[in-house]
């Protein structure tokens, strides 16, 4: 008998196939990366490093073909190896850095990993407010890394920007270890330049490094794409990412480095940036993992070598393009947006300022359209996470699909129209009593999701 699983599955492949995906962070992987994923390669257990010497210069070709000594604590490696090779070596282009860890099961592990490589217990990091835009990892007290380090937010201007001049203030009044540029919820480019001038002067006052670090799990696909600064161009010492948002990767972390790559197995001379590559290679295995999925870092791989073909640069234009399009037209069908728009794929909406309605009622009443996002705070937000006044949307997900400027004025404006029968539910408990007029409405949303086809179609 067929497992009950399989048929969840399928009804899932429905969900998507019917709706419109409008969360930032998701996103739909190509056949390829699926293959990938769900290979054989999920068998066969790899604790420890391939060698990485030389790879930054070889082709694709010849890291597929070499068999070199490595630094695992089974045998059997020899495919593992130059798989696991592939997918460091194409990050790096990907990103100009000088070294990849592909091992972090999440952007979280991926966060986790620095610090423990960077920092000590009780350390100080200066990171976003979660309340204004930052991540859960940057220091929500129901996190363990807060539980270790001391984390002192920074927010935002009430224009939507990071507030630079609260972050000079913190950096010089605060003896930190680490810097953090990072968000979940941010429509705005980071002026990294800006960024990295406040460390040289808390350098300078402190007298010993600070770790710039920036965490673009959104954005990466962006900077990939070319069409938002890489941090690592200014300075920064490392970058982390989930590979699963704008890049279009399988769900996993990335650490991108500056510095010197040396032996995981060897002993670090010197705690400083210089050997901070081989310091988080230590600190993600075996600091805060065990065995990598291996299944997954070829999935990794596969997504980075599609984006480093010409055509994904005019993809994450054509993200942009559309989040800026639906964010014009929504605002001119009345909807209040935090930062006045957007610079990147993600849009913040006040819909309580905006119609009156709290986040959750609409995120629920979306559902029931086939149209997906989330509920979320704004800075200041009285609400509280279960219950706040805005939503978060963005474009890279329909922007996989095909969708261009014309789908983005009929998005806002199905998207108005929920908003209005909101108005006259008043209460979330009441939409069923409108559940003919969102029928309607989800059949137009099908009617156009079904023409543009999912990857895996």
């Amino acid at each position: 008998m067929k497992d009950i699983v399989f048929d969840l599955i399928e009804a899932e492949k429905t969900r998507q196939r019917e709706g419109l995906e409008l969360i930032p962070s998701e996103n739909y992987v190509s056949r390829a990366v699926l293959e990938a994923m769900g290979s054989v390669l999920t068998n066969k257990y790899s604790e420890g490093y391939p060698s990485f010497e030389g790879i930054g210069k070889w082709s694709d070709k010849k890291i597929g073909e070499e068999i070199l000594p490595n630094y695992r604590y089974y045998g059997g490696q020899v495919n593992i190896d130059r798989v696991e090779r592939l997918a460091i070596s194409r990050a790096c282009k990907l990103f100009n850095a000088d070294h990849a860890n592909v091992q972090p099961h999440s952007g979280a592990n991926a966060n986790e990993a620095v610090y423990f490589a960077w920092c000590e217990p009780g350390d100080k990091i200066l990171a976003m407010n979660l309340g204004h835009g930052g991540h859960l990892t940057h220091g929500s007290p129901v996190t363990r890394s807060a539980k270790i380090y001391r984390f002192i937010p920074y927010g935002t201007t009430p224009d939507g920007d990071l507030d630079y001049e609260e972050m000079e203030k913190l950096a010089l009044e605060n003896d930190f270890k680490l810097i953090l540029i990072g968000y979940s919820a941010f429509m705005k480019v980071p002026d990294f330049e800006r960024v990295e001038k406040i460390r040289k002067q808390a350098e300078k006052k402190w007298g010993h490094e600070i770790c710039l670090m920036a965490d673009m799990a959104h954005v990466a696909g962006l900077i990939a794409g070319g069409v938002h600064p890489n941090p690592l161009d200014f300075g920064f010492n490392v970058m982390t990412t989930t590979t699963h948002k704008t890049l279009r990767g399988p769900r996993g972390g990335l650490i991108l480095t500056r510095g010197k790559v040396g032996s995981p197995l060897k002993k670090i001379s010197e705690r400083t940036l210089e050997n901070l590559p081989t310091m988080i290679d230590k600190a993600v295995f075996p600091g805060t993992q065990g065995g990598p999925l291996e299944h997954v870092i070829a999935a990794k791989a596969v997504s980075f070598g599609e984006a480093l073909k010409p055509e994904f640069k005019d993809y994450a234009k054509k993200i942009c393009e559309n989040a800026k399009a639906l964010a014009d037209e929504l605002k001119g069908r009345g909807f209040v947006l935090q930062g006045g728009g957007t610079e990147n794929h993600l849009i913040l909406i006040d819909i309580m300022k905006s119609f009156g309605i709290d986040g959750k009622m609409y995120e629920k009443a979306l559902d029931m359209v086939g149209l997906t996002l989330n509920a979320n705070a704004l800075p200041g937000d009285t609400g509280g996470a279960f219950r706040p006044n805005g939503v978060r949307l963005g474009t890279p997900a329909i922007t996989t699909r095909g969708m261009g400027v014309p789908e983005m004025k009929k998005l806002a404006e199905w998207m108005e129209k929920v908003a209005k029968i909101c108005q006259k539910a008043k209460d979330e408990t009441k939409l069923d009593d409108y559940k003919g007029e969102f029928d309607e409405i989800f059949a137009e949303v099908k009617a156009l999701a079904v023409k543009f086809k999912l990857p895996t179609d």
